[in-house]
């Protein structure tokens, strides 16, 4: 159940920060009567990504034994690429996507309500889609059967709307940064077993061999049916009897994954944020002031343009604290 409330929690708060970016900038530049169109986007989005999902769990019920298997095999593995990606492209970009997005609404905002709907719809509809694949994988994965799969990930869910509106509201603030490394690691853990899982669900269609080629079987010392098993089986989709293909998988994902997500370097210089300046910065005192200056040196004309660039910068307001 907790692996499925931190992808309800990962991918909704992805999604609720961007809600949240686009509706503040335009409560901020005063253009309320823009909200509408925004808001009718976002809804759309979130018809799509509930009826993605829905077309997914219905309209597998109709296949054969087989072909329900190849299907959720192949779509694991999909979901599990998509997230990875999302999950270093987050990391990435996390620092300035509050001014990707403010470029992305001015140009619609230019062009009208259309290009308004249309750019709520697919900041918020690829997040809508990538979730609702990956949450129809991961509950595949861990479902035994009971609903608590589906209520982690709607907790999950429940609590990124909240902390989306407590961001919007100035009331929480946490380093997004910070978070998005720490919670991409632990969905990276997450993502290795729906991939295992993916792979075994190929076996079974007859895609893949081994099937019957177990690498281990603990069942009898970590039983599914007990608390420790059901909690290794929610947080990491634990399986005590794994083939050998589902072992190898797991390793070769998992290891180099988490290494590179970890290293350190990963977010290139010349895309981080540059350093808000402080307003103390941008005070200058008499005595700070050169001879040079006063006497209208070369230098002084570059540090009057330095110091009224860096107070237009101090002056901008950030969404949780992060650029």
């Amino acid at each position: 159940m907790f692996g499925n409330y931190l992808i309800g929690l990962r991918e909704g708060l992805e999604a609720s920060l961007i809600v949240c970016i686009l509706v503040a900038y335009l409560v901020k530049t005063d253009r309320r009567d823009a909200l509408r169109p925004v808001w009718l986007g976002i809804g759309a989005a979130i018809v799509l990504a509930l009826s993605f999902g829905a077309a997914l769990e219905f309209g597998s019920q109709e296949l054969t034994f087989e072909a329900q298997e190849a299907l959720g095999g192949s779509l694991s593995v999909l979901a599990v690429g998509l997230v990875t990606w999302m999950v270093f492209w987050m990391r990435r970009t996390a620092r300035h996507l509050r001014h990707e997005l403010h470029g992305r609404l001015d140009a619609a905002l230019a062009m009208g309500t259309g290009a308004l709907v249309a750019t709520a719809f697919l900041a918020v509809g690829r997040e809508g889609l990538e979730t609702a694949l990956f949450v129809w994988a991961a509950v595949r994965a861990s479902n035994d059967g009971s609903a608590d799969p589906l209520i982690g990930v709607a907790l999950g869910l429940l609590t990124a709307v909240l902390l989306g509106w407590l961001f919007y509201r100035g009331a929480v603030r946490i380093n997004l940064a910070k978070f998005f490394t720490w919670t991409g690691g632990m969905l990276v853990v997450v993502a290795a077993g729906v991939l295992a899982y993916g792979f075994h669900d190929l076996q079974e269609a007859n895609w893949l061999p081994g099937l019957h080629s177990q690498a281990f079987d603990i069942s009898a010392t970590i039983a599914p049916d007990t608390w420790y098993g059901t909690l290794l089986k929610g947080v990491f989709n634990f399986q005590p009897d794994p083939t050998w293909l589902q072992v190898t998988v797991w390793l070769l994902y998992l290891v180099p994954t988490l290494t590179f997500f970890f290293a350190p370097g990963r977010v290139a210089p010349s895309h981080a944020a540059p350093k808000e300046p402080q307003p103390h910065d941008t005070q200058v005192t008499p005595s700070a002031v050169r001879p040079s200056d006063r006497s209208g040196g070369a230098g002084a004309g570059d540090d009057t343009d330095r110091l009224h660039d860096g107070a237009r910068r101090a002056g901008e307001h950030t969404v949780g604290g992060q650029g």
